[in-house]
């Protein structure tokens, strides 16, 4: 693995549309003596995923994925819709492809887990399990910053669950006034696709450029630093004009960014004023905001009480709860560094898992764990950046395989970004393939 250099670990991956085979040592032929019920609870990108490679491992358990929602919208590539560069439709997905698969899919909503008695608690009744895998993805944690809530969320779109929230930003945005201000207020780590934020505020200039030129995206940032920083520094330079400050921030003609320790860190924010207060008792009044709280695990986990004192999962290197061996917790709910919380990193968690449970249940050893992510991000709608890891596990903990992946930036040509960016539509086509068979 470490002898496959990272110009085609991309190519391979992204144009194929298989960046999202997961982890590269995964089994090629089903468990035949796999049998038991396994509850999947959550159809995102980890509990589909999980469910429908089940299905393939283990042909002969029964595989129940309970989702509360009939379709599903991904939060990967939401950017372009919340631009007007796609729409809520190329984003959306139901669960036939999975029932066709043989997965039982139950919409009702979780109202709890009885570990001991191996119950799925829903509205309707209870779904027992032999195996439970948990994929409840994020809530938000308001108690950090003062005024913060969900129905500040009406004003302040967050954007960061697709659905209504996708829409309501995309519709404020369409509607700036001429020379408005775009507020982008993102939290600290650890949150739900680092990257997002900024690939955001990059979209929203190429939307401005033809459709507000005046209009100004100022990012008000809790954190020093933010995921792909060279990478997307470089491309708005070159793509939009600025550079970074003397103050470690960053200015361009229609951008701004703003580090925590520089006034970046919002301390209350005010939905009804469309205002936020920064730590050093700055007023900032945007004509569109994007408060972008902070986020823990889906409730469902700490009702659970599978959560630690940071609001996530612990987990083991086979992502079984350290507080209940027969639960499996993947995706953003789970504590899984040094992998991110990417859509990518659920899709490579969901096929370890399942890999694990079907020799599990067959009683054959399970595959060794090696697991990927590739996150890519526009910086445009033609021009594209991405990184790619290889994880391993060396000496009883999970590593990023050096010299298995980096950045994709630093003095390519745009023709390079361009390539980066039909990779990333391969990506997305090959994710969503395996999300809902």
């Amino acid at each position: 693995m470490n002898n496959i250099n990272r110009r085609d670990f991309v190519k391979m991956m992204g144009a194929a549309g298989a960046a999202t085979t997961g982890a590269l040592l995964l089994p090629f032929e089903a468990y035949a003596g796999a049998s038991g019920h396994v509850v999947v609870v959550g159809g995102g990108t980890g509990g589909a995923t999980c469910a429908n490679y089940l299905t393939r491992w283990a042909p002969n358990a029964k595989v129940t994925l309970i989702e509360k929602d009939s379709k599903y919208s991904t939060c990967f590539f939401s950017n372009e819709v919340i631009m007007g560069m796609a729409t809520m439709d190329s984003i959306t997905y139901g669960y036939d492809g999975l029932k066709k698969r043989g997965v039982n899919v139950v919409h009702d909503t979780v109202t709890g887990i009885d570990t001991g008695g191996k119950k799925v608690i829903t509205g309707s009744g209870s779904i027992s399990y032999d195996i439970l895998v948990l994929s409840p993805g994020i809530t938000f944690d308001h108690s950090t910053v003062d005024g913060s809530s969900d129905a500040v969320a009406e004003q302040m779109p967050h954007a960061w669950k697709a659905g209504p929230q996708t829409s309501l930003l995309a519709k404020q945005i369409a509607g700036m006034r001429q020379g408005g201000l775009l507020i982008i207020a993102p939290p600290e780590n650890p949150f739900r696709c680092p990257p997002g934020p900024y690939e955001r505020a990059a979209l929203a200039l190429a939307h401005f450029k033809e459709h507000n030129p005046t209009a100004q995206v100022v990012i008000l940032d809790a954190k020093e630093k933010h995921s792909k920083q060279g990478a997307f520094r470089e491309g708005w330079t070159r793509v939009y004009g600025g550079e970074a400050t003397a103050e470690g921030n960053f200015e361009g003609p229609n951008l701004k960014w703003i580090k925590g320790s520089n006034g970046g860190k919002v301390v209350e924010v005010n939905g009804a004023t469309n205002t936020v207060i920064t730590e050093d008792g700055e007023e900032h009044k945007g004509d569109v905001v994007n408060y972008i709280p902070k986020q823990v695990a889906g409730a469902i986990c700490k009702d659970a009480g599978l959560v630690n004192a940071t609001g996530w999962c612990d987990v083991d290197l086979d992502f079984k709860s350290k507080v209940c061996d027969i639960v499996f917790v993947i995706g953003d709910a789970s504590v899984a560094s040094p992998m991110p919380k990417s859509g990518h990193s659920a899709s490579s968690q969901a096929k370890n898992v399942a890999a694990t449970i079907a020799a599990q249940m067959a009683g054959e050893e399970a595959p060794p764990w090696t697991g990927s992510n590739t996150c890519y991000s526009f910086i445009s709608e033609k021009y594209g950046i991405s990184v790619v890891a290889i994880y391993a596990v060396k000496d009883g903990k999970r590593v990023k395989v050096k010299g298995a992946g980096g950045v994709a930036f630093k003095g390519k040509s745009l023709r390079h970004h361009a390539k980066e960016a039909k990779y990333a539509r391969g990506w997305y086509k090959g994710i969503t393939s395996d999300m809902f068979g």
